[in-house]
C-alpha cells in the first residue's frame, strides 16, 4: 500500500476514533468508502465507559478490531476507585497520577498513551480530539510517563502522567481524557484507531465567572384535523456557555396563547456545558391549544458543576437563570374551515331566503296588476243601454229618470 493511500486512510480512521475515548469501539471508514461506515458513539454509553466496571469495550463488529484491553483511573495518593480524574489547582500548579491498563486479549499488545483536549460533540457527550491533532489547553499539559506500553496477556500497569498547569492560565474548568489506544488494520486495508480512556477535569483556581445564554429560540406550531384535538409545537434553541465554568442547566419550555392562556410546559434534560461550548436542543410540546398566536419561553437554571461527577462538593454560586423567548402563529385551521362553511351555509340559506321572498313579492305584484288590468278591461269594454240609463250606476239612473216626465 502506498503512503499516500494510507495516510489518508489513517486520518479518516483517527476521527472517526473520536468517540472511543469513553468507550464505545466505532468503525472508521477508509479513503472513499461511505460515510455510513462510520457509527457515533451513544452519550449513554460515553458516561458508563469512564467507570471501573464499563471500561472493558462492548462486543466489536469483527475480530481484527475487537477491543481487548480495559482502562480505569489507578489507585493512587489522589483517590481510589474514581469514576474519572478531577483536580482543582491554582496557576503554575502540577499534581501526578496514573492510568490502569490492563491486557485481556490472549496475546501480547502494544498500545500508544496520549492525552488530549476535551470538547462536546452535537449531542452533548464529551469527546477529544483525535490522536495526531495538537492540543492547546488541558490535553497540552498532561505529560505522559510511557508513551508506548506493551503488555503480555493478563497483565496490567500503571502508566504515570503528570499535569502542569501554566502559570498564566485562566481561571475556570478545562476538561481532556487520557487514553489508550490501538491502530488495527483490517484485511480491506481500513485502519482504524481503538482507544479506551478516562476523561480529566481541571479548575483552575481564581475568579470563577458563569454565564450562560439562551438564543436563536424558534417555534413551530402543528395542527391536526381533528377540531376539537390540541396540538404540538417543536421549539429549538441554542445554549452558550459564555463563562468560564461547566455548567449543569434545567430547561424549562412553556408555551401558551396571548396573555398565557392555556398554557402548557415541558422540560428538557439538558447535558453539561464546558466553557466555550455551545448545543442546539429541540423539545417538542403536547397538548398546545390553537389560539391564534402562540409564545414560548425557554428558561434555563444552571448550576455550576462540582469538580467531581460525584456531586461531592455542592457548588457555592447561586443558580444561574437565563431566558429567551419567540412567538408563531398557531390557527386551528380545521375549526376555521369548518366554521367558514357553516358560515357560508347560513349566507346562503339567507340570501336564498331573500330571493324568495323577493320573487314571491314580484309574483303577488305582477298578480295584482294582472287583476287590475282585467277588471280596466272589462270595464271599458261594456255597452250602455237606449234610453240613457245605466243600470250599474243607481245615481245615474236617478238622474236620467229625474229628466224623462
Amino acid at each position: 500500500m502506498s503512503q499516500a493511500t494510507t495516510l489518508p486512510r489513517l486520518l479518516l480512521s483517527v476521527s472517526a476514533a473520536l468517540a472511543l475515548l469513553l468507550g464505545t469501539p466505532v468503525a472508521a471508514s477508509a479513503a472513499g468508502a461511505p460515510s455510513a461506515a462510520v457509527a457515533p458513539a451513544a452519550p449513554s454509553a460515553a458516561l458508563a465507559a469512564t467507570a471501573p466496571s464499563a471500561a472493558l469495550a462492548a462486543a466489536a463488529p469483527s475480530a481484527d478490531t475487537t477491543v481487548t484491553w480495559s482502562v480505569k483511573p489507578a489507585d493512587t495518593a489522589q483517590g481510589r476507585d474514581r469514576p474519572n480524574y478531577a483536580y482543582d489547582l491554582p496557576p503554575g500548579g502540577t499534581v501526578g497520577d496514573a492510568l490502569y491498563v490492563a491486557n485481556r486479549s490472549p496475546q501480547p499488545i502494544t498500545l500508544t498513551v496520549y492525552a488530549a483536549d476535551g470538547f462536546l460533540t452535537e449531542d452533548g457527550a464529551l469527546d477529544i480530539l483525535a490522536g495526531g491533532v495538537a492540543s492547546t489547553d488541558l490535553g497540552s499539559w498532561v505529560q505522559i510517563e510511557t508513551a508506548e506500553l506493551t503488555l503480555d496477556s493478563g497483565a496490567s500497569a500503571e502508566v504515570p502522567f503528570t499535569i502542569a498547569v501554566p502559570a498564566d492560565a485562566s481561571p475556570g474548568d478545562y476538561a481532556a481524557g487520557v487514553v489508550a489506544s490501538m491502530l488495527v488494520t483490517a484485511d480491506n486495508g481500513t485502519i482504524t484507531e481503538r482507544r479506551l480512556g478516562s476523561r480529566v477535569h481541571l479548575r483552575v483556581q481564581g475568579d470563577l465567572a458563569p454565564a450562560l445564554t439562551v438564543n436563536d429560540v424558534a417555534v413551530d406550531y402543528h395542527g391536526t384535523a381533528n377540531p376539537v384535538e390540541a396540538g404540538s409545537a417543536t421549539v429549538t434553541y441554542t445554549l452558550t456557555n459564555t463563562g468560564n465554568t461547566r455548567l449543569d442547566p434545567n430547561v424549562d419550555v412553556a408555551l401558551g396563547g396571548p396573555f398565557g392562556l392555556a398554557r402548557v410546559s415541558a422540560a428538557d434534560d439538558a447535558p453539561e456545558l464546558l466553557p466555550g461550548s455551545s448545543l442546539q436542543r429541540t423539545v417538542e410540546v403536547a397538548s398546545v391549544v390553537p389560539l391564534g398566536l402562540l409564545s414560548a419561553d425557554v428558561t434555563a437554571t444552571s448550576q455550576v458543576v462540582s469538580r467531581t461527577l460525584a456531586g461531592a462538593e455542592p457548588s457555592t454560586l447561586d443558580p444561574l437563570v437565563s431566558a429567551g423567548s419567540a412567538a408563531t402563529a398557531a390557527m386551528p385551521w380545521t375549526a376555521l374551515a369548518i366554521l367558514a362553511v357553516l358560515a357560508a351555509f347560513v349566507v346562503w340559506r339567507i340570501v336564498a331566503a331573500r330571493r324568495r321572498k323577493a320573487a314571491h313579492a314580484r309574483e303577488l305584484a305582477a298578480a295584482v296588476a294582472a287583476a287590475r288590468a282585467e277588471a280596466t278591461t272589462a270595464t271599458d269594454a261594456e255597452p250602455v243601454p237606449a234610453g240613457g240609463v245605466v243600470t250599474d250606476s243607481p245615481d245615474t239612473a236617478t238622474r236620467a229618470s229625474r229628466r224623462d216626465p
